[in-house]
């Protein structure tokens, strides 16, 4: 259990102000002080997983069974494999590359887009006990605005990001991602936005880009 209290301790460990402004200026939306991500209401769901859920209807009916998990040192180290082994284990490449589509939500063999990735790690967590409601698909854009999705872990000790970029697992807060909207912790086909409306009003009426989720 030391050791487990060790990992998160680095994890959320305080950065510097120069860090938290390159996490956070991406998400005007989101307290700096808060562990786990601020929602703000239902919206859209991403067209890749509406697909999804048509091919593989069983997996999308499964209940949530739990919207956030403990933080134990077992839970950490099957996060730390299940990033390892997708990562490792599948080649990145882009669905038009794959499928000739723009878009296609697919369980990767050997290749496989961001969202490919996703799927993966969340069946292998899902696999060993995780609650889906706990194991949140999330996209939004990455550092240079291009289309992302990650898994979230949702634990009491704060949200933790498997990115399919590089293996280091990163609270939420030290990803450089503009988090747009993730899955319901109460119903996986129910999409929340991460985004609050008022702030984007906001940072659009400045001349500021920003982006609002499809």
């Amino acid at each position: 259990m030391l050791k487990i209290l060790a990992l998160a301790a680095v994890a959320l460990m305080p950065l510097t102000a120069a860090a938290f402004a390159d996490a956070l200026h991406l998400n005007p939306s989101q307290q700096s002080s808060s562990r786990n991500m601020q929602e703000f209401g239902e919206t859209s769901m991403p067209i890749g997983y509406y697909e999804y859920c048509q091919r593989y209807r069983s997996q999308c009916e499964r209940p949530a069974g739990g919207n956030k998990v403990k933080l134990t040192e077992q839970r950490w180290q099957a996060m730390l494999k299940a990033n390892w082994l997708a990562n490792s284990s599948i080649a990145p490449m882009t669905d038009a590359e794959i499928f000739g589509v723009e878009e296609r939500w697919e369980y990767p063999e050997l290749v496989g887009d961001c969202e490919d990735y996703v799927l993966l790690k969340r069946k292998l967590l899902a696999d060993q006990g995780f609650p889906l409601g706990a194991l949140r698909i999330t996209v939004g854009l990455d550092a240079d605005g291009g289309g992302h999705a990650v898994l979230t872990v949702v634990t009491d000790l704060g949200d933790f990001v498997l990115d399919n970029v590089e293996q280091e697992i990163k609270s939420w807060d030290q990803a450089e991602i503009q988090y747009l909207k993730w899955q319901s912790g109460d119903d996986s086909n129910v999409w929340i936005s991460l985004v609050d409306p008022v702030v984007a009003s906001r940072m659009e009426g400045s001349g500021r880009n920003t982006a609002r989720p499809q």
